[in-house]
């Protein structure tokens, strides 16, 4: 991976000691590119004639955990998470061929951080990206929640199609030593139109949040099969596409990802590939990395990836638009209090705060032969008080931003919003004013976007 500078953080103009001056969280920090939602053999079919069901191997994806970890190296990742789907009784499977499979693929690609996870089917909704921190009780921690709370493991469909025990999965999880993360897998594939949900409902996400908010942290901004010919991200209901490859929750400003921003919620966005087979194979994906990536601001370590997924230091963005992202927040005219991204600005009502961003494009061509452009980029800031949230926006186009060699910077100072707030940012290599909506037979590789997580803004008592 390239290294980046590190991110600027909050500097404290005090005398302190020498070991406390050294002791810099970021230290060791870079960009790490990763993927949460990759399929294998072990996201098995069904043989139903048999009681139980007897689970087909490949029967959703043909490729081995090897095969997954190899790819995503190969395409510049240095992490990756492995979520097999469940099914009646799949939890012995997660056990007794997922498990060893994994650590077949940790041995083989040692460079790789390979996370254990599944993609759980959530009672009363549908998928989540499930990621266990890695420690001596993975394996059991993984099989005993898809044991005990997994929409399908019952041999009883719909059984288990209740809303309390996905709050009861997170008071369990959000117990145990080393809490897992979630993120909502595509909440608006089963929508029937804008606004009119389906699965999953922007009221269950907050309940869900509310229940552990330490660990179902978000959700996917830009869903995976992007490879799909037809239905860009696999959303097949033209009156609910994606806009630009992202979810309409998070496409619209002012919509369900603002509004929970603007409540002060800490949820945040990535984009995964829900890989299950290539397109170069006859499917509808891109391998890991190939044309999506979630970089998290972290060590090369399991721990600190984790860290920065839970903390929101991680930005999303399709076709390698952009490699590097910083988005700083801080009292204008200052050079010291600033927030980046995850992080909180405390700052007086009628002060005036100024939003920076660098943004740095990839030295190389992507994996279409491309060296893409920014077209244009957005400063989103919207805050709350009751109601919809309140937003402003600020676009900027190639003569707007300072070019420094591979990076583009930018800033905008404008009053801090009276009831406290966020920042957020994304840009595209088209010139769009917002994303359009996805219609059938669209280049992905034409149609590339990076969104940031915010910073928040919280008004001095």
């Amino acid at each position: 991976m390239r290294t980046p500078p590190r991110l600027p953080i909050a500097a404290f103009i005090v005398c302190l000691p020498l070991a406390a001056q050294a002791a810099d969280p970021d230290d060791g920090r870079r960009w790490q590119a990763g993927d949460h939602h990759v399929h294998s053999e072990w996201s098995v079919d069904w043989d139903r004639s048999t009681s139980p069901p007897t689970p087909i191997r490949g029967g959703d994806s043909p490729y081995t955990r090897t095969r997954n970890a190899q790819q995503a190296l190969a395409y510049g990742l240095t992490w990756m998470v492995h979520t097999d789907h469940g099914g009646p009784g799949h939890s012995a499977v997660t056990r007794d061929h997922a498990w060893p499979a994994l650590q077949q693929a940790r041995r083989a690609v040692p460079a790789l951080i390979q996370f254990n996870g599944m993609e759980f089917d959530v009672p009363g909704g549908e998928h989540a990206s499930l990621i266990i921190a890695p420690g001596p009780e993975e394996r059991d921690q993984l099989v005993a929640i898809e044991r005990g709370y997994g929409r399908t493991e019952p041999l009883e469909p719909g059984s288990r199609d209740n809303g309390q025990l996905m709050l009861d999965a997170l008071a369990h999880m959000r117990t145990l030593p080393a809490p897992p993360l979630v993120f909502i897998n595509h909440p608006s594939r089963s929508a029937t139109g804008i606004g009119r949900w389906g699965a999953v409902e922007p009221a269950e996400l907050r309940a869900w949040h509310d229940a552990a908010p330490r660990v179902l942290v978000g959700m996917e901004g830009a869903p995976g099969h992007q490879a799909a010919p037809v239905h860009r991200g696999l959303y097949r209901n033209a009156a609910a596409p994606t806009f630009g490859g992202f979810d309409q929750m998070t496409a619209e400003v002012g919509g369900v990802w603002d509004a929970m921003l603007a409540e002060g919620r800490r949820f945040w966005i990535t984009a995964t590939s829900d890989s299950h087979e290539n397109l170069r194979d006859g499917g509808r994906d891109f391998d890991p990395g190939q044309y999506s990536r979630t970089y998290v601001w972290a060590r090369h370590e399991a721990g600190d990836i984790l860290d920065g997924m839970r903390a929101g230091r991680m930005f999303a963005v399709t076709g390698d638009l952009i490699d590097a992202l910083e988005l700083t927040v801080r009292a204008d005219g200052e050079t010291g209090r600033a927030a980046a991204m995850g992080g909180t600005l405390v700052m007086p009502a009628a002060g005036t705060m100024r939003v920076e961003l660098k943004v740095r494009q990839p030295a190389g061509l992507n994996f279409n032969g491309q060296r893409p452009t920014l077209g244009h980029i957005e400063l989103i800031v919207g805050s709350g008080g009751g109601g919809e949230p309140r937003m402003e926006t600020r676009r900027f186009g190639p003569d707007d931003w300072k070019r420094e060699g591979r990076w583009y910077a930018l800033s905008w100072a404008l009053p801090v919003p009276r009831n406290g707030g966020f920042v957020r940012a994304r840009g595209a290599n088209t010139a769009e004013a917002a994303p359009l909506a996805d219609v059938p037979g669209e280049d992905p590789w034409q149609d590339l976007w990076f969104y940031s997580n915010p910073v928040f803004v919280e008004i001095a008592p």
